[in-house]
C-alpha cells in the first residue's frame, strides 16, 4: 500500500481535524484570537514533506522539512505563542494523522506499518526540533532588538537627565546671587528698623522678618537642590586628608547648639574608643553630621541628642546619632532616603522642611565608601547609625 499517496489524498482532512483540536485545546491561548489560516500557517508543507518522505524513492530525505517547520517556529514566535503551547501542537499534530489513517494502516504488512509509523515519528520529531530551533532564534533576536532599542532610549534618557541637571544648577546658581542680596537687605533693614522708634515699627519688624526667614529657606533649598544635583552628576570630588573626628563633632554641636538650647535639648557626645586621626574628606563628614543632627534637633521637642562615635576594627568606624523625637514609622523608613519624601505624620509637619536633607546623607555616606542603617520607633525617637571606612581611598580610574 501507498501510504504516501494515502497521507497525500487526506491532507485537507488531517489538517481540518489538527485546527479544530487546537482551538479545543484550553493550553494553547493564543489560538483564541487566531484565524484559521493564521492557525494552519506552514503545518501543510510540513505534511507534503512527510508524503515526500514517505515515497519509496526519497525516505531518507527530510531537507524539504526544514523550510517549513523552520517557518512555522518564526511565524509562531510572532504570534507570541509559548514552547509548550508549540509542542501541544505537533502532538495533536501526530495523534491526529494516526487517527485519520489508523484503518487504512492496519490493512498494510506489518513491515509497511513500522515503516510508515517510524517515518511519521521521524519527519514529526524533526519538524519540531527546527521549529524550536527557529522559534528561539526569532527570540533571541528580538531580545537582541529589545535590548538596542532600550540602549538607545536609556542613553537618550541620560542625555535629557543631565541636560535638566546642568540647567537645574544654572537655573540655581543664577538665583542664589538675587536672593542673597534679598537676604543681605532684609537683614540690614531689619537691624535699622529695631534701632529706629517709630509707631507701628512692630508691624515693619515682623514683615522684614518673614521676608528673611522665607529668603534663608529658599537659599536652603537652593544649596540642597545644588549638591543633590551635582552627586548625581558625578561633580563631587573628593579631596582626602587626615581629620580629627573629635574636631569635627565638636564644631557641628557648636554650630547647632543655639538651636538645641531654643527647644530646650541636651546635646551630648559620648565617645567609647574613638579614632584620632582618620583619612576621608573632612567636609563631606561635617556636612552628613551637620544634616543628621541637625535633623534630630528638627524632630525633637523634649528630651535630647546624643552622638557616640568609636572604632569597630582596624578598617572601619562608626558613629551614631540617636534623638528623643517623634520616631519613623515603619512603612516610611524604606523611603526616608528618598528625595522630596516627607513622613505621612498628620500631627507633625515642618512647613520648611525640603525633603532633601537625608537624601544628601545617603549619598554622600555612598561617596564616602561607607553604609547608613536607621533604627526608629514612633513616640520614642531615631537612631542613625554610619560606618565608614577608617583610611578612606579613591578608586583608580
Amino acid at each position: 500500500m501507498d501510504f504516501s499517496q494515502l497521507l497525500a489524498d487526506k491532507t485537507d482532512t488531517i489538517i481540518d481535524r489538527w485546527v479544530t483540536a487546537v482551538r479545543q485545546d484550553h493550553q494553547i491561548e493564543r489560538t483564541d484570537i487566531l484565524s484559521y489560516g493564521a492557525i494552519k500557517n506552514h503545518i501543510p508543507y510540513v505534511l507534503k514533506a512527510m508524503v515526500t518522505v514517505l515515497s519509496g524513492s526519497q525516505n531518507n530525505d527530510l531537507k524539504s522539512i526544514v523550510s517549513a517547520s523552520w517557518h512555522h517556529g518564526v511565524i509562531r514566535a510572532t504570534q507570541g505563542f509559548n514552547p509548550v503551547e508549540i509542542a501541544r501542537e505537533y502532538h495533536h499534530l501526530r495523534t491526529v494523522i494516526f487517527d485519520t489513517i489508523q484503518a487504512d494502516l492496519l490493512q498494510g504488512s506489518p513491515t509497511d506499518i513500522i515503516r510508515a509509523m517510524r517515518l511519521i515519528n521521524v519527519v514529526i520529531d524533526e519538524a519540531i526540533a527546527r521549529c524550536f530551533h527557529s522559534y528561539v532564534d526569532e527570540r533571541l533576536r528580538e531580545l537582541e532588538h529589545l535590548h538596542n532599542t532600550l540602549a538607545l532610549h536609556n542613553q537618550e534618557l541620560t542625555r535629557l537627565i543631565n541636560a535638566n541637571q546642568e540647567n537645574l544648577s544654572l537655573l540655581a546658581h543664577d538665583l542664589k546671587q538675587p536672593l542673597a542680596s534679598i537676604i543681605g537687605y532684609s537683614d540690614l533693614f531689619l537691624r535699622q528698623h529695631r534701632q529706629t522708634k517709630v509707631k507701628d515699627n512692630y508691624t515693619n519688624i515682623e514683615h522684614i522678618e518673614r521676608v528673611l526667614r522665607n529668603g534663608r529657606h529658599l537659599l536652603h533649598l537652593i544649596n540642597d537642590l545644588l549638591e543633590l544635583s551635582q552627586y548625581e552628576a558625578g561633580k563631587i570630588k573628593l579631596q582626602l586628608t587626615s581629620v580629627d573626628v573629635c574636631e569635627i563633632i565638636d564644631n557641628v554641636c557648636k554650630m547647632l547648639d543655639p538651636l538645641a538650647s531654643e527647644k530646650d535639648l541636651s546635646l551630648v557626645v559620648n565617645c567609647e574608643q574613638y579614632p584620632q586621626k582618620i583619612i576621608t574628606d573632612p567636609f563631606q563628614l561635617q556636612q552628613i553630621l551637620t544634616n543628621l543632627v541637625s535633623n534630630a534637633i528638627r524632630y525633637t521637642e523634649s528630651g535630647g541628642i546624643q552622638i557616640t562615635y568609636h572604632v569597630l576594627d582596624n578598617q572601619k568606624w562608626k558613629f551614631v546619632v540617636a534623638d528623643t523625637g517623634i520616631g519613623i514609622k515603619s512603612e516610611d523608613q524604606k523611603h526616608i532616603f528618598e528625595p522630596y519624601f516627607r513622613c505621612n505624620n498628620q500631627n507633625y509637619h515642618l512647613p520648611d522642611s525640603t525633603g532633601l536633607g537625608l537624601a544628601i546623607v545617603s549619598r554622600l555616606v555612598k561617596l564616602l565608601q561607607g553604609e547608613i542603617m536607621l533604627f526608629s520607633q514612633p513616640g520614642i525617637g531615631s537612631t542613625f547609625t554610619v560606618i565608614l571606612p577608617l583610611h578612606l581611598k579613591i578608586p583608580s580610574s
